[in-house]
This record gives structure tokens, C-alpha cells and sequence, in this order.
């Protein structure tokens, strides 16, 4: 196996267990039964339950992951309940847990949510503008919300881009990786310093295509919101910048970058030295996921297709960004 510089959950394999281990999990502790189906997840086991109660999804966390990480996003599932945001609810266990610890890894039950993944579909004006008015108000959903292991460190956190360096080398095209370099060489100068000072809250951190489910017959009607697992408490504008630059669209790029800020700006206003720094914090987590990506894949090939499953689009829209006129997106952005 190729060695990475991969830390914590990135460099730890997902729990392997049988179905008949998944199932006397779910009667020990939870009463219920029925057909498995396995989910995809980068570092986590997923498994969906069907019942005659309804449709959950067992979740058991990467043992490399600590508990109190795990119970910081079943915290904050149980503070966006008290919200409209569809969100997944929190399963409790016969015993009224919200998780359980097990030697395979910390255990959840959630409800399932029925819908389309975003990724599916095509990109309009109108799903962009929903989509960032969703992750305008999720955001407001989780001000305030505070937890102890709200600063754990993730490589999937823009503010520790710097750490990303060593894994560069894993970008087989030599274009892409130059391009990448030049990226992190700005953030490090010049992106780094401004945000150390800007607000911050936690914050979902993974709006990205396979995370959003829409209405089968409204693409527009975002219907649901997957996978809190990369939360953490970093700048407010790095996870706009996350949901920005999955929306981004190649093609058009100046304007589905004005689309997207304009309807999160109307929802959740960003000051002006935030909305500076929306492009290149966009550029900077494409760079994260090509550079993790990569490195990952290298590391499990066996799960390659899943862990690089945003990689070209994210190679597109780094291409497309950085030919941008960098004084046209400075306009746009003071134009909010």
C-alpha cells in the first residue's frame, strides 16, 4: 500500500462487518429488523433498514473517529430537529441512547430520506439559487450550536488547506497538479492571514452533490441534507465556499459564481472581505479534493470509484476558475 501524509478517519479503512453482524446490532440494541442494503461512504458503513415502521439508515462510525466526534453531529442533528431544514432525526436506542459504542465503532440510527441526489440531475439557475439559500439557512440553523469537539482537526477543513501540501505529489496530471500548487501557494500567502480573523460557528463542510437530495419532479425543491460528518468550526465563508464550488459550473463560471453568492447573500448576509475571498476559498477546496481524493484513492483502490467521484468536476472547475479575470469576480463580489 502506498503511504500518504493522510491523518486521523482519512488514513483508517471503514468498518467491514456482515450483514448478520448489522442485523444483531439492530435487534440488540435497537428491536429492529428487516432487508439491508448497503450504502456508499468514504470512510463510515452505511447500511439502509427497511421496516414495517419506515426506512432508517444505520450508520457505524470509522473506529478511528472519537466518540465525542460522533456525538457532536448526533448533537447537532438533535438542535436542526427543532428546525424546518430536512435533515435526518436521531433514532434513540431501547434504552433512549442516541449512539452506541461498540468494538466495530460507534453506532447511530437515523431516519432515511427520500429523494433524488443532486447529482443526478442537471444544474439550473433556480437549483443553484435554492441550494444556496439551503445552505444560507443552515448555517443560521447551526449558530449558536456549540459542542466540545468542535475544533477536532479535519484534512476536509479549508482552514488546514496548508497541511495538504505533501499529499500533492498523489495528482497523476502533472497540468492539474502545477495549477493545484499555485492555488495553495496563494492561499497560504495571501487567503490564510484574512480568514483567521473572520467569523466563525460550525458548520456542515460537505454540501456537495451526493449530499443533497432534491424533489424527483422540482430539482429546484431541495428535499433533504445528508452526511454531517465533516463537521467542524471553521470561517462561516469556507462553507460557503464549499457548497459555491460544487455549484460552480465551468461553462458559465463568472455567472454561476454571482448566481449562487447573490441568493446565500439574500438569506445570510457576508461582509465584504468575505465575499473577496469566496473565489480563491472556492479554489482552494477544489484543490482539497483533488488532492485528498487522490491520495485516498491511491491508498484504496478497491473504493477508488467512490473516493474520486467529485474529482473531475472539481479539476473542471479549478481549470475554469482560474481563468477567470480575477478584477470581473472582485466586481461581482462587491456588487452583492
Amino acid at each position: 500500500m502506498l503511504h500518504h501524509p493522510l491523518t486521523g478517519m482519512l488514513s483508517s479503512s471503514p468498518p467491514i462487518l456482515s450483514d448478520a453482524q448489522v442485523a444483531d446490532i439492530l435487534h440488540e440494541h435497537y428491536g429492529r429488523a428487516g432487508p439491508l442494503r448497503r450504502l456508499t461512504s468514504e470512510r463510515d458503513l452505511n447500511i439502509h433498514l427497511t421496516t414495517a415502521q419506515g426506512s432508517f439508515v444505520l450508520k457505524i462510525a470509522n473506529v478511528a473517529e472519537p466518540a465525542a466526534v460522533t456525538d457532536f453531529q448526533t448533537q447537532a442533528l438533535l438542535h436542526l430537529a427543532q428546525s424546518d431544514l430536512p435533515t435526518p432525526r436521531v433514532v434513540c436506542t431501547r434504552h433512549g441512547a442516541t449512539q452506541v459504542t461498540t468494538p466495530h465503532g460507534t453506532v447511530r440510527l437515523l431516519t432515511y430520506l427520500a429523494g433524488v441526489p443532486l447529482y443526478t440531475t442537471a444544474k439550473t439557475d433556480a437549483q443553484t439559487a435554492a441550494i444556496a439559500r439551503m445552505a444560507a439557512n443552515l448555517a443560521l440553523g447551526l449558530q449558536g450550536f456549540a459542542h466540545a469537539a468542535v475544533d477536532h482537526v479535519l484534512q476536509w477543513d479549508i482552514k488546514q488547506a496548508t497541511s495538504l501540501r505533501p499529499l500533492l505529489p498523489s495528482i497523476a496530471d502533472a497540468a492539474i497538479r502545477d495549477l493545484a500548487e499555485r492555488t495553495l501557494d496563494r492561499f497560504d500567502a495571501d487567503v490564510a492571514p484574512q480568514i483567521r480573523d473572520m467569523r466563525r460557528q460550525v458548520v456542515h463542510n460537505d454540501l456537495n452533490p451526493y449530499n443533497i437530495l432534491v424533489n424527483l419532479h422540482d430539482p429546484a425543491d431541495v428535499v433533504g441534507i445528508l452526511d454531517f460528518g465533516d463537521m467542524v468550526r471553521t470561517p462561516l465563508i469556507c462553507d460557503v465556499a464549499i457548497a459555491a464550488a460544487y455549484q460552480f459550473n465551468p461553462t458559465a463560471g463568472l455567472h454561476s459564481l454571482s448566481n449562487f453568492a447573490a441568493a446565500y447573500h439574500a438569506v445570510l448576509p457576508l461582509t465584504a472581505p468575505e465575499a473577496a475571498l469566496l473565489p480563491d476559498l472556492m479554489a482552494t477546496r477544489m484543490l482539497t479534493t483533488l488532492a485528498i481524493t487522490s491520495a485516498r484513492a491511491a491508498c484504496y483502490p478497491t473504493n477508488a470509484a467512490y473516493i474520486l467521484r467529485n474529482y473531475a468536476a472539481a479539476r473542471d472547475g479549478l481549470v475554469a476558475l482560474a481563468a477567470l479575470n480575477r478584477a470581473d469576480c472582485a466586481r461581482a463580489m462587491e456588487q452583492l
